[in-house]
């Protein structure tokens, strides 16, 4: 094809072309008579006219027909890619079956194969070479209008940690389920990457990786990015709301400081989780007819979403009439170095001061099972990302303070929930009241069917950002 063929090659794609490789307007078979004789569809598609109903029976077959639930997400992708309207009929319409897929647990294990299942681009990428740019390149984006964005910069991708480019996924995911969820419209909706190179070595040496191949970029030169990244969003889309999602501790607090109150946004894994919980925990007071003033709780994670979690249900707390000092008292968080308190020797990080522990009397405790005996709490709540992290000895030992204490394994995907719920019913013999972050089947213990609770962020953000949005 020679240089001047090259430059007339958009003007040489069809009306009919264009139509049928657009996802949002794409009815494929669908197109009525009328339809395919006006934009020129004719003989392009079988001459089969279907209805949307008859596309989602054979789009739910051909899903059913995979084996792994890895090729199941990469079929509702390449489905999205083709025809939206599809794809969210046949999500809507099957909401138990398929969210599993598209989102948690199944999108962690897309994420660390993004770049060898790479099929077609979705979204925006922004990379540090980018400075002073990203203005002019969002005008690269082919919708005139974005009402919402969800943006990562892949440094702590569930409890996956550094994924780096691969961290794409988590806001593809996330905004389907904004417009399955709430009503966004898929063509107003931008998934975004914050490319700041990756600390991850196993990346940095895959051939078949998408990002920056460098080490992660720090301080002024990573936050004048981020500046720049906002900034230009806003200046394009005033109206815009800007979900912050998977930033590692280090910047997810200081980013949402900085900018909750000058644009609208919110970080989901602060916020978000902490509502869902919140509501969780208080349900859960009420099984174990416990007063909010007499509960005591071990986090046994103190990241952004552990942190989160607690900061919002302190504001429910002082709602109810304590004080915040004495709300806080009510939350013991585990560290990688054990009971975190104000005396142990280490310099906290600034989100932990406000719930590291004065009243130890200079004891430091190291193991999980040495702090519930220290603590005797009615709940232990797992946001740490380290798998199968609670044993049979934790939750034998909080039946010697409670009857049926909580038990949250939050840590997704399923590889890093803190136990399974299979576990925490046979330890407690069927006595916990639990939940997970990624779900489980339901377990039978000593003749009765109990049905695990699942507290994820998912239950909350698609109203949440629809209902900001719409303020």
């Amino acid at each position: 094809m020679n240089n001047n063929n090259n430059n007339n090659f958009n003007e040489n794609i069809g009306q009919s072309e264009h139509l049928l490789h657009l996802s949002v307007y794409n009815k494929d078979t669908a197109f009525n008579m009328s339809e395919r004789r006006k934009l020129k569809l004719r003989g392009l598609i079988p001459p089969s006219i279907e209805t949307l109903q008859q596309q989602l029976s054979r789009a739910l077959s051909q899903l059913r027909s995979f084996d792994t639930n890895i090729e199941k997400y990469i079929y509702l992708s390449s489905l999205q890619d083709r025809n939206q309207t599809l794809f969210y009929a046949l999500i809507m319409n099957n909401l138990v079956e398929t969210l599993p897929i598209v989102y948690t647990p199944t999108v962690g294990e897309a994420c660390l194969k993004f770049g060898n299942n790479w099929r077609v681009a979705q979204g925006m990428y922004f990379a540090t070479e980018d400075k002073g740019n990203i203005r002019s390149m969002l005008d690269n984006w082919p919708r005139e209008e974005v009402d919402i964005i969800v943006v990562t910069d892949g440094s702590r991708i569930l409890g996956l940690g550094d994924l780096g480019a691969n961290g794409m996924g988590i806001p593809i995911g996330k905004l389907s389920l904004y417009v399955a969820g709430a009503g966004f419209h898929p063509a107003r909706t931008l998934p975004c990457l914050l490319d700041f190179g990756t600390n991850n070595k196993k990346y940095l040496n895959d051939p078949e990786y998408l990002g920056m191949r460098h080490e992660r970029v720090k301080g002024k030169e990573y936050y004048d990015l981020i500046e720049e990244f906002i900034t230009a969003c806003v200046d394009k889309w005033p109206k815009v709301l800007i979900q912050f999602e998977d930033f590692s501790n280090d910047h997810a607090f200081s980013l949402l400081n900085k900018y909750r109150n000058r644009y609208l946004c919110f970080n989901d894994d602060i916020q978000g989780t902490g509502a869902v919980i919140l509501s969780g925990y208080i349900n859960c007071l009420k099984l174990q007819n416990i007063h909010p003033r007499d509960a005591r709780l071990v986090f046994y994670g103190a990241g952004s979403a552990g942190v989160g979690v607690a900061d919002t249900i302190v504001s429910w707390l002082v709602q109810q009439g304590m004080t915040e000092e004495e709300s806080r008292s009510k939350f013991f968080f585990v560290d990688s170095r054990g009971l975190v308190t104000a005396d142990r020797g280490d310099k906290l990080a600034p989100h932990k001061v406000r719930f590291a522990r004065k009243d130890n009397n200079g004891e430091q405790y190291k193991d999980l099972i040495d702090i519930i005996k220290y603590v005797k709490p009615n709940g232990l709540i797992g946001l740490s990302g380290i798998g199968k992290s609670f044993k049979e000895e934790h939750v034998r030992e909080l039946l010697n303070y409670i009857d049926n204490p909580v038990i949250m394994a939050l840590s997704n995907p399923t590889s890093k929930a803190e136990c399974t719920a299979e576990q925490a019913y046979t330890w407690s013999d069927g006595r916990c009241v639990f939940s997970s972050g990624s779900p489980f089947q339901p377990v039978e213990i000593n003749g009765k069917t109990l049905k695990p609770g699942q507290g994820n962020n998912m239950y909350i953000f698609p109203g949440l950002g629809f209902g900001a949005f719409l303020s």
